[in-house]
């Protein structure tokens, strides 16, 4: 338990960056999502519309630290990928 009151004023400042960062997690997921379930259903247009929704969520994730910048653009690359490969 933190003693002083700079610690205990970071603990309550940690706890509410956690909590953005949760939230800006999940969103970034559930945009993730919806490429993966467009793709596994086979529907070219559908995944293309939902990757350029999800590409801009991945990298502001990024830029807020939630995750690296490398690996956002790893998902964006091999989501893009998969999206290409749906018509092939």
């Amino acid at each position: 338990m933190a003693n002083t009151s700079s610690a205990k004023k970071a603990t309550r400042k940690i706890a509410r960056r956690t909590e953005v960062n949760k939230s800006r997690r999940s969103r970034m997921r559930n945009f993730v999502r919806k490429v993966e379930e467009a793709i596994a259903s086979g529907d070219k247009s559908a995944a293309e519309t939902a990757l350029r929704a999800a590409q801009p969520e991945l990298m502001r994730a990024a830029v807020k630290g939630v995750v690296h910048r490398n690996t956002a653009s790893r998902k964006v690359s091999r989501l893009a990928a998969r999206v290409k490969a749906i018509g092939a």
